[in-house]
């Protein structure tokens, strides 16, 4: 099995590939950002990638949409994401990505033994799925309330969309600019599955929902 690893921590990246070695298995690269990974993959055409989620350039969750984009490239390529937390807004995307096979999700913090990850990545790389249990719940809770979505500055600007303030408002409560707002609005509308409709007005919709939430 040929693989490919992305990982920002030099100590962690060398662990992950010293397991996969003493199963017999290659590392074909081993790279600390999303942009090395995005080039890597085509240049050694692995079986199998792992990545975590938070690496260079931004830490934030480049690792994991930096998988979406190799999946959607090559929608047969196997992905394992291997994470000290889920990522709840593209996790569903990456598990919904390619052709819904050789996919993993897993956390770093609840894997007890080295045979148990390295079996992980060999399913993955076999076309299978494996997902950590905390993911799905997580996961499920998240389409059970499409609230959970938001951000926090999502929300503050739905709470305030719910005082009946206009954009303008908005922007000077926050001490954001109008086209910010205007970003954030179109971006929590996307979340809570609201699109476009000639008979639905969806900023109404989208503080109906909030107010249901409480």
């Amino acid at each position: 099995m040929r693989v490919v690893i992305a990982e920002d921590g030099l100590i962690v990246r060398e662990g992950i590939a010293g397991m996969l070695r003493r199963f017999g298995h290659e590392v074909v690269a081993a790279v600390g950002d999303a942009p090395a990974l995005l080039a890597a993959v085509p240049e050694h055409r692995p079986d199998v990638v792992v990545t975590d989620v938070r690496m260079p350039p931004g830490f934030s969750d480049e690792g994991l949409q930096a998988a979406i984009a190799l999946r959607a490239a090559d929608p047969d390529l196997p992905v394992v994401v291997l994470s000290q937390y889920v990522e709840q807004t593209y996790a569903a995307e990456l598990l919904d990505s390619g052709r819904s096979a050789g996919v993993g999700y897993l956390l770093k913090d609840r894997i007890g033994e080295v045979t148990e990850f390295v079996e992980a990545v060999q399913q993955v790389a076999a076309g299978r799925t494996v997902v950590d249990p905390e993911v799905v719940r997580q996961l499920l809770g998240r389409r059970q309330d499409p609230l959970r979505r938001l951000t926090a500055r999502e929300r503050e600007v739905l709470a305030l969309m719910a005082e009946g303030r206009s954009n303008a408002a908005i922007a000077r409560t926050l001490t954001v600019s109008e086209a910010a707002v205007a970003k954030h609005i179109g971006s929590l509308l996307a979340k809570l599955d609201l699109p476009p409709g000639p008979d639905d007005h969806r900023r109404v919709r989208a503080v109906l929902a909030y107010l249901r939430d409480g």
